[in-house]
């Protein structure tokens, strides 16, 4: 993981905000009737045309869209489609990567299709709750082994899984950089943060058991019990005293 300089800190800022307003500009559309497909192409024309940057996921190594859309039991990278109509009761997971003067900001969002089951709402919650207990011990000095136990452990005691095999990364001039952020772990094990630092936090929590397979598109990843799947995604910055979240949406406060 590369320690990012002041210059370079700035443009992972202006990349945060900007995949964040993604985020918030796509909520009122996401509603019953709304095919994924439609969600992607308009997240596309406002990242191009509105905030005339770049989504980092399009064409990349052959993903076929500018965000990912997870529905239901889908773990991560979904891919958006005119034949995937969103109804009432689903949970939805929008990940978004915009690239700014060649820096890149990453996040993701659940979002509840009018009246969830309390189960489904009860695992959305805790997924971010995970992911805002592993922000809040963010500071130099401790280790990827602290982030991913505090997640495990809070998903493990509210009877969820973790996804072991998907996890945050670092990010920078590129989408994906060293290292891998495991959501499981041992305390005081992993990499030692430094201020300067730059990874996401994005646990993958399953209602179910926490395995899963991969579809023959080559990138869906579903759970295998075709149980429910949550997620929520943040960059973080590694601060001298703490942290700073590069991708905090206008509704959350850290």
């Amino acid at each position: 993981m590369l320690v990012k300089t002041p210059d370079e800190i700035e443009k992972m800022r202006v990349a945060g905000r900007l995949a964040a307003s993604v985020l918030e500009m796509i909520g009122p559309y996401v509603v019953a009737g709304v095919t994924t497909g439609e969600l992607e192409r308009i997240c596309r024309k406002y990242i191009i045309e509105e905030l005339d940057a770049i989504p980092s996921t399009l064409n990349h190594k052959g993903f076929p869209a500018c965000i990912c859309t997870s529905l239901n039991h889908v773990v991560c990278h979904g891919i958006p489609a005119d034949d995937k109509k969103l109804k009432e009761g689903d949970i939805l997971n929008i990940d978004v990567t915009v690239r700014k003067d060649g820096f890149v900001g990453d996040t993701s969002k659940m979002f509840l299709i009018g009246e969830v089951k309390p189960f489904a709402k009860k695992l959305v919650n805790v997924t971010q709750e995970c992911m805002y207990k592993a922000i809040a011990i963010v500071r130099p000095g401790i280790r990827l082994g602290d982030i991913g136990n505090v997640i495990q452990q809070h998903a493990e005691s509210n009877r969820f899984s973790v996804v072991r095999e998907f996890g945050g990364h670092g990010i920078g001039r590129e989408m994906w950089e060293d290292p891998h952020v495991p959501h499981f772990g041992k305390p005081n094990t992993g990499m030692e943060l430094q201020s300067g630092m730059t990874f996401t936090i994005e646990p993958m929590i399953n209602l179910g058991q926490k395995e899963i397979r991969l579809l023959g598109d080559g990138w869906t990843v579903v759970t295998k019990d075709h149980k429910l799947s949550a997620q929520w995604e943040h960059t973080i910055l590694v601060t001298e005293k703490g942290h700073e979240v590069l991708t905090a949406r206008g509704e959350e406060i850290f």
